[in-house]
């Protein structure tokens, strides 16, 4: 099982709205960026912050509309072709959202973690326009290289990939188990490239034809 993890927790300040609930192409970013998701995880977990309970509220409107209109049918027989009855997603709350886009990450990870995945997906909301095959393809190169590793090794194995648009880093990361726990626990890195570049072992670059994983869009017309 992959888990994916949205960091929805921010002020949008720049964006001037919620910027999770900011529409665009017929969905909000947040709902976007979990079907984006679930097109390669089983889970995905969603941290909120700022306008929390607003957000949620929303956003289960607009699920509950996509099931009512159908169009979620595609999805949800792509999980059942996997054994699963349907996908999951998990709303938490970062009550230190204000300090920050990796406390959301930690957050999340640590949620994540519970699961016990054989690796992590970790994207930002603010990233729409990224493409599902994109996300399919590090979570296929992330479990490649996991299944790779000696199995008395898995368990400590702290391996990351991160998608490249024209030798620009970009989102999602993938991260494996031993990874993403322990950037969960690390109180003391400034930035989430910061604690993959404290615990991982090895980081391995996905290079895409796809300029969404480096389009952060944080104000209206970006």
């Amino acid at each position: 099982m992959i888990v994916g993890v949205l960091l929805a927790a921010g002020a949008s300040t720049r964006m001037g709205s919620p910027k999770p609930l900011v529409t665009t192409r017929g969905g909000s970013f947040l709902t976007r960026g979990v079907r984006h998701l679930w097109s390669a995880c089983d889970q995905v977990v969603v941290v909120l912050g700022s306008n929390a309970k607003r957000i949620r509220e929303s956003v289960e409107l607009e699920f509950a509309s996509l099931i009512e209109r159908g169009e979620l049918r595609h999805e949800l027989a792509a999980a059942q072709r996997k054994g699963s009855e349907g996908f999951e997603v998990h709303f938490i709350d970062n009550l230190e959202w204000r300090k920050g886009m990796y406390q959301s990450a930690r957050a999340g990870l640590k949620e994540a973690v519970r699961a016990r995945p054989e690796a992590v997906l970790l994207l930002p909301v603010d990233h729409p326009i990224v493409k599902p095959a994109t996300i399919g393809a590090l979570a296929d190169l992330i479990r490649a290289a996991i299944n790779a590793c000696p199995a008395k090794e898995r368990g400590s194995y702290a391996y990351a990939i991160v998608p490249r648009y024209r030798r620009h880093r970009g989102h999602p990361v993938a991260l494996s188990p031993a990874l993403a726990a322990a950037v969960a626990k690390d109180t003391t890195a400034e930035t989430l490239s910061d604690a993959i570049r404290r615990h991982a072992r090895l980081v391995g670059y996905l290079d895409v034809s796809d300029p969404g994983v480096v389009r952060n869009v944080n104000r209206r017309g970006d």
